[in-house]
């Protein structure tokens, strides 16, 4: 029987804080005690803070160990690798790695990036050498043409766990300030004249093949009862609209007023871990921060940076007036019931013994070791 006993740890439990002891047990949490324990063979975690493994339902970190350099593609198996890698480090002990599906003229290496993607994770999962439990997250870009025919080759893959439906053409959603993309692409080296003769295509495709793709796309998931989520909601019209759909969950709503929509409308909010740790989006959307203060956020996604997600919770804890087992839970109870996986995400006698060791160094939260189904692994 192979068993753990990690003591004097300030465990962050669902509803407080208790110094004490754990013991892992075949993989699970077999029990919990306040007191300190005296077993031969302890681990002394010297009052650091012990958390549940973190649970990431969207993240892209992958795409940026395949291309490290603009002009430089990595081995995707290497590539895969160091990912999972990076994520157990972070205390991300379940990854959701979001794949996008469908070019709409810059994006065809992230074509590449999720076939190579599914064959990698096929290939490695089930051999004890991930670090961490993958599964896949399809990002369908619904004005893609190619869109389709990439979801019928992964649609009844037992690893895709969530669908999330995209548009990003320009006018709408993340790139609604017409302005701001046509800089954004100005930057890839494209003509101003190039740049609009894009922006007028993308403009007419999204209205010839958006409705008819979007209908075509959650009949073909509907058999597999998945968590679906709209990305990138900018308005209160278009959130009712995914509602209607089936959609329950807004993926990094763009505005407040979209946050709203999605709250009044019954539906989970996820807002991106990086804008907390930066003070702010990148792209000039709406504060994470100010969604939490006005409880419009049911869980963080790292999005680009995995080890953005502790450390947005620590910071959440000290600047939104949440208390700190609410906002860990944001990075692991309520995404791992988010995507159904109810063995994980709460430290609690007969869950999984997915657990992350935390210090705080002046303000700074840094993972120190990390547990998945009681085996250190990083």
């Amino acid at each position: 029987m192979t068993e753990t006993i990690l003591t004097n740890a300030t465990l962050i439990l669902r509803d407080r804080l208790a110094a004490g002891s754990i013991v892992l047990r075949e993989g699970r949490i077999a029990d919990i005690s306040d007191a300190p324990s005296a077993a031969p063979g302890a681990i002394d975690l010297d009052g650091d803070y012990l958390l549940p493994g973190v649970v990431d339902v969207h993240t892209d970190n992958l795409e940026r160990q395949v291309q490290p350099r603009a002009s430089a593609r990595w081995p995707s198996r290497s590539a895969m690798v160091a990912h999972d890698s990076q994520c157990a480090a972070a205390g991300v002990t379940t990854v959701f790695d979001a794949l996008c599906l469908g070019d709409l003229g810059f994006d065809s290496e992230r074509i590449e990036t999720f076939r190579n993607g599914v064959a990698d994770l096929d290939a490695l999962s089930g051999t004890g050498l991930l670090k961490a439990e993958h599964f896949l997250h399809l990002r369908c870009e619904l004005p893609a043409p190619d869109m389709p025919g990439l979801v019928d080759m992964v649609a009844d893959h037992p690893l895709v766990r969530m669908v999330s439906l995209m548009d990003h053409s320009p006018g709408v959603g993340q790139y609604r300030d017409i302005p701001r993309y046509r800089k954004m692409r100005a930057r890839s080296g494209m003509t101003m004249e190039e740049i609009d003769r894009r922006i007028a295509h993308l403009v007419d495709q999204r209205e010839r093949l958006t409705a008819t793709q979007r209908r075509w796309l959650l009949d073909r998931v509907a058999s597999r009862d998945l968590p679906l989520a709209s990305h990138d909601d900018w308005s209160a019209e278009e959130v009712r609209r995914n509602h209607a759909d089936g959609i329950s969950i807004s993926e990094f709503p763009v505005s407040q007023d979209a946050a709203q929509a999605a709250r009044d409308a019954g539906m989970e909010i996820i807002a991106g871990a990086p804008n907390i740790v930066r003070g702010g989006s990148h792209s000039g959307n709406v504060s994470a921060a100010d969604l939490v203060r006005a409880e419009l956020v049911d869980a963080f996604a790292s999005d680009y940076v995995p080890a953005s997600l502790v450390e947005a919770a620590f910071l959440c804890a000290e600047t939104t007036g949440i208390t700190l087992p609410d906002a860990v839970a944001l990075v692991t109870d309520r995404p791992a019931r988010m995507v159904r996986l109810d063995d994980r995400g709460r430290i609690e006698p007969g869950l999984r013994a997915d657990l992350v060791r935390v210090r705080v160094h002046d303000g700074q939260p840094v993972v120190r070791q990390v547990w998945r189904e009681g085996e250190r692994v990083a």
